[in-house]
């Protein structure tokens, strides 16, 4: 047991010296690698904070249903009794056109230009909350409360918290899309690498090989070096994400005072930070595979 972690310990000094032995060339190929894992992963974060606004802003949505001005009470009542029987619908409140008045007084301060008008201009209304669904069910749910009798207008309140959850969601599938393609860019990496330390270390591959050395041995480090720039690169994407979420919070402070708002950029989890850097090693595990069974195969002792 002691004498196996002993090598494996050997082994990963081994493959840190390899991955640092030319720094720049080192340093360089785990920065692009952090760079192309932080821009999914920043997608992602951003999705994630998007989404978390977005629940908190447009809570339950609400269809404002205005009258026309001619209706009298009993197409009023007449309405609310089909309102309250639509199975779509779980609640609604009559505003009558004088109570719709006196709010507007006491909220725009305007009471001295409406107290001079001849009439109320404005109409009997209802605010209706339907049951939460997508945005084209509320949208068709809308256009049918419209063409109800004796209805003027119908609004829904919400309408553009739901194309936002619209974009978001085209968001979440142009950030796998993207995952998709440099995690590919990302095995291409590690395979190329690999491929130039194999041909780097032919002579001494043979001699390996010569003298019993199993094709798993001399596989062995070049898994371990895979796996460790992998992990290096996703410590990298952790590092640029985070100073790029502290920059860009440092910015929303402000413009949070403005708004008289707490909100901010809320950074990777635990769980999200455990995922990318085993993500990351995978990634560079699968990248030295591929490249030494490709690889491995070719070089036999003459």
């Amino acid at each position: 047991m002691t004498q196996g972690l002993t090598l494996r310990l050997g082994l990963l000094r081994n493959v840190m010296r390899r991955i640092f032995a030319a720094p720049v060339a080192g340093i360089f190929n785990i920065v692009v690698i952090g760079i192309a894992l932080s821009l999914p992963t920043g997608m992602y974060v951003l999705l994630i904070n998007a989404q978390d606004l977005v629940a908190e802003l447009s809570s339950t949505p609400q269809i404002s249903l205005f009258m026309k001005i001619e209706s009298d009470q009993k197409h009023v009542d007449e309405l609310r009794i089909e309102l309250e029987q639509h199975p779509a619908i779980y609640g609604l409140e009559y505003i009558p056109r004088n109570q719709a008045l006196e709010q507007l007084q006491q909220s725009t301060g305007l009471a001295d230009v409406i107290g001079v008008l001849n009439e109320n201009p404005l109409p009997d209304a209802f605010v209706i909350h339907p049951k939460p669904e997508q945005a084209h069910v509320l949208e068709k749910l809308r256009t049918e409360l419209s063409k109800l009798p004796g209805v003027n207008q119908a609004q829904l309140d919400s309408s553009w918290a739901y194309k936002l959850e619209a974009i978001l969601k085209f968001g979440r599938a142009l950030t796998i899309i993207l995952a998709s393609l440099l995690s590919l860019a990302l095995v291409s990496i590690t395979f190329n690498t690999i491929r130039l330390q194999i041909l780097t270390q032919r002579e001494e591959i043979e001699v390996s090989k010569l003298i019993g050395a199993t094709n798993a041995f001399i596989r062995r480090p070049f898994l371990y070096f895979g796996a460790i720039q992998g992990l290096l690169g996703g410590v990298a994407a952790y590092l640029i994400l985070s100073i790029s979420l502290w920059l860009l919070n440092l910015e929303l402070e402000t413009l949070s005072q403005l708004y008289v708002s707490e909100f901010s950029l809320q950074p990777l989890t635990m769980a999200d930070t455990l995922t990318l850097l085993l993500f990351s090693m995978y990634l560079g595990l699968m990248g030295s595979w591929l490249s030494v069974a490709r690889h491995l195969s070719q070089i036999e002792p003459k």
